[in-house]
């Protein structure tokens, strides 16, 4: 696991790790994020939109969008 990262969405503070950053690349549409200690299996669809994995609905699908393309940014993926 790596540093804490922290995102601002609607006006609220995340802070979330990436688990594994060493197996993402160019080609990874899976990620596993710790999210204020939860964790969060976020997945790449056809789309190209970041959703929760198995249908969870627990968390805002803009908020599970922002995650991902913020991980995405970081890495560049």
């Amino acid at each position: 696991m790596g540093l804490p990262l922290r995102i601002t969405f609607d006006d609220k503070d995340y802070v979330y790790q990436i688990v594994n950053s060493k197996l993402i690349g160019q080609n990874t549409t899976e990620l596993e994020l710790l999210l204020n200690g939860e964790k969060v299996e976020l997945v790449k669809d056809a789309k190209m939109v970041w959703t929760l994995k198995e249908g969870d609905t627990s968390l805002d699908p803009n908020l599970v969008q922002a995650l991902g393309r913020s991980v995405s940014l970081r890495l560049r993926m």
